[in-house]
């Protein structure tokens, strides 16, 4: 037997002010989409889609002419709220679907639920069809409900590589997969990039996809990028791509070669402009070595002195002043005039009293300054350093002449100073200079070993004169000669990597370097006198500072030093040494990009884990170092050359969870609640 065909009922129209809501309606809960923006949305574009309406009836079953909505109760909400705006007549006419059969509650809850979303592949698309077809991103975004970022991000999303958006289409690709890939308009790099991931779940992460499309690029937050400035670079040719789902809003320059040539530029310019200021040198680099200012000597800046002028201009001031504060009584307020001008003599005197500091035009000539760029782009000027082969010769120093050298490490510097030793005492010389030779080393032989004997029993001595020693040595430019301690000390380190100068403690030993030669007198010939008169605690802090700098703990092939290395591990265990409080966090740069992938392996295992080593394993080297850096970051790992011979204490390892695929879409894509 044949079943009877379906049959439907016309829509019909019916009157707005003959409709209400129906009780019987499922949806309950607020949805995401606002009465507001579907007003306008109806507005736009018309009533897309019937309402569905049962009659209502009186208390004999009669119809009553008016009708209760089942099913579009938003939409009939939207509509009163235009007939409220005055933007639709009360009584309008509105097609709708009469039911009389059935339950309320179940139609209502079929128009919920039966339907499907659509695919956010579907709104890309239409959102670059209505692109295509010239309407403008804000248009778009304002007939949407959206702001004018979110339709450029779908956009871009609708531009990736065909190839890359089947893949989206049938789930092989997650959505945060496919934002990454937006981040390049290249189609055969995005396709290239997935055909080496494909194969390797653990290599599907967005940071890794765009790790590769960026290879060859420089990030904006690159220090050199913040130098230059995005504006500047793009001035002069350079392209920039835009991560549109970054919330930093940054990007990568693609051209790193006009970078560099703009940086250096820039450092030149800002280096000549310096030299205007008659420094006699002036050397500018992205990073300048550790121990670049090793043996210079620092200026000191000091206010400038009043000229005869300025001097009577301030007297002339404060006598003013002072009138005028005497000419009131003790409770009398000035008036307005008088204390407009008692706020500008006021103003001009701190004008003149507060003045900055500036180097001497006689040191200028003699020193130079360094230009540079710090860790966060910015420009970093050092002035005021004197070059030991710069300073002023004195008569006597052992110095002089167009031949001096420095004399330390060499033999050259130990004969000179067996000399100067035996002979500097500038009152006596003339009476040794009629003896023997003999007879004079033998006599100071005596005196010598009196001397020795005398200092071992006087500790202050002994320190004191140490601490001469060592700040002579260290903190002069040609120092050593002007002491009987004969102990050699440098503060040279046998390897320096580039950037050790911007490390955290390299920055804290020079500043602390040049604070104690800005202190120490000029002439080293008046420093004995000036730390008799220090206080203990200050000698304390010099002569830290002085053995500080003599320390060596660097392990070398040549010289590898095992009892040195181990008393360096005892002198760490003294000081409490922590070395990620330090500043110390392996990078590709510093640690990772030097070994080998054995060894790179082996330390995410250490620190986070066989299971996420495990990930890493079919990695290139140069991803893989990218990756371990990410995974070791702020799980307080050190390699084991920093760790001294200490026992490392035992503890948990810190799993760091991979990277999820997360299916789930972001709110900018999420679908406007359906009018219902």
């Amino acid at each position: 037997m044949a079943r009877a065909k379906l049959t439907f009922s016309a829509p019909v129209t019916i009157a707005l002010d003959l409709l209400e809501p129906s009780a019987a309606n499922v949806r309950r809960v607020k949805p995401q989409m606002s009465i507001e923006s579907l007003a306008e949305s109806i507005a736009r574009r018309g009533l897309l889609q019937s309402l569905s309406v049962r009659p209502i009836l009186d208390e004999a079953g009669a119809e009553t002419g008016r009708y209760r909505v089942q099913a579009g109760g938003r939409r009939l909400e939207a509509l009163l709220r235009l007939v409220k705006q005055k933007r639709l007549a009360k009584n309008a006419p509105i097609p709708c679907l009469v039911k009389s059969s059935g339950i309320e509650e179940e139609d209502s809850l079929a128009e919920n639920t039966d339907r499907e979303a659509l695919h956010p592949l579907d709104q890309f698309r239409a959102f670059q069809a209505l692109a295509d077809k010239g309407q403008p991103v804000e248009d778009i975004a304002a007939a949407f409900s959206v702001t004018p970022a979110v339709v450029r991000q779908r956009l871009k999303l609708a531009s990736v590589s065909p190839t890359l958006l089947a893949l989206y289409e049938e789930d092989a690709l997650t959505l945060d997969l496919l934002m990454a890939f937006a981040l390049s308009s290249d189609h055969a790099r995005q396709e290239q990039v997935w055909e080496a991931i494909k194969q390797q779940r653990w290599l599907q992460s967005p940071q890794h996809i765009r790790r590769l499309l960026t290879e060859n690029t420089v990030s904006a937050r690159d220090a050199r990028a913040h130098f230059v400035g995005l504006e500047a670079y793009q001035a002069a040719g350079g392209f920039v791509l835009r991560d549109l789902f970054a919330e930093d809003d940054g990007g990568y320059l693609t051209d790193p070669v006009l970078l560099q040539r703009l940086v250096n530029e820039k450092l030149e310019a800002e280096a000549a402009a310096i030299r205007a200021e008659g420094w006699k040198w002036v050397e500018a680099a992205e990073d300048h070595p550790y121990n670049v200012t090793y043996r210079m000597r620092p200026l000191t800046p000091v206010t400038p002195a009043f000229t005869e002028a300025e001097e009577q201009e301030l007297e002339a001031l404060g006598n003013e002043h002072d009138e005028l504060i005497g000419s009131l009584s003790d409770d009398e307020q000035a008036d307005a005039a008088t204390q407009k001008r008692l706020d500008l003599i006021e103003r001009r005197i701190a004008e003149l009293e507060t003045r900055a500091p500036v180097f001497a035009p006689e040191e200028v000539a003699l020193a130079g300054a360094f230009v540079s760029i710090d860790s966060d782009g910015k420009l970093c000027m050092e002035r005021g350093f004197v070059r030991p082969e710069d300073e002023p010769r004195r008569a006597g120093d052992g110095t002089e002449g167009d031949d001096a050298e420095d004399f330390e490490g060499s033999e050259a510097a130990d004969g000179f100073r067996e000399d100067a030793a035996s002979v500097n005492s500038e009152d006596d010389e003339d009476d040794m200079a009629v003896l023997p030779e003999r007879l004079v080393a033998d006599l100071t032989t005596f005196r010598t070993l009196a001397l020795r004997d005398a200092v071992a029993n006087d500790p202050d001595a002994a320190m004191l004169a140490l601490l001469h020693a060592l700040t002579l040595k260290l903190l002069y430019a040609y120092g050593g000669h002007g002491t009987c301690v004969e102990i050699s000390a440098h503060g040279l380190l046998p390897t320096v990597p580039k950037d050790a100068r911007q490390t955290k403690p390299g920055r804290a030993i020079e500043d602390r370097t040049n604070r104690w030669k800005q202190t120490l007198p000029d002439d080293e010939r008046e420093l004995w006198g000036y730390l008799v008169e220090l206080g203990q605690e200050e000698r304390s802090a010099l002569l830290a500072q002085l053995v500080s700098m003599t320390v060596n703990a660097v392990a070398e092939a040549r010289n590898m030093g095992r009892n040195r290395l181990r008393h360096a591990d005892q002198l760490a265990a003294m000081v409490n040494l922590d070395l990620v409080e330090a500043g110390f966090t392996p990078t590709v740069e510093n640690y990772l990009g030097r070994i080998t992938k054995a060894e790179i392996l082996a330390a995410v295992t250490e620190a986070c884990g066989e299971e996420t080593a495990s990930l890493l394993v079919d990695l290139k080297k140069k991803e893989m170092a990218a990756e371990a850096e990410r995974l070791l970051a702020g799980t307080g790992w050190l390699p084991a050359p920093l760790r001294g011979s200490r026992p490392k204490p035992e503890a948990e390892p810190v799993v760091v969870a991979c990277p999820a695929n997360d299916d789930a879409l972001p709110a900018f894509l999420e679908e406007e609640e359906a009018a219902a």
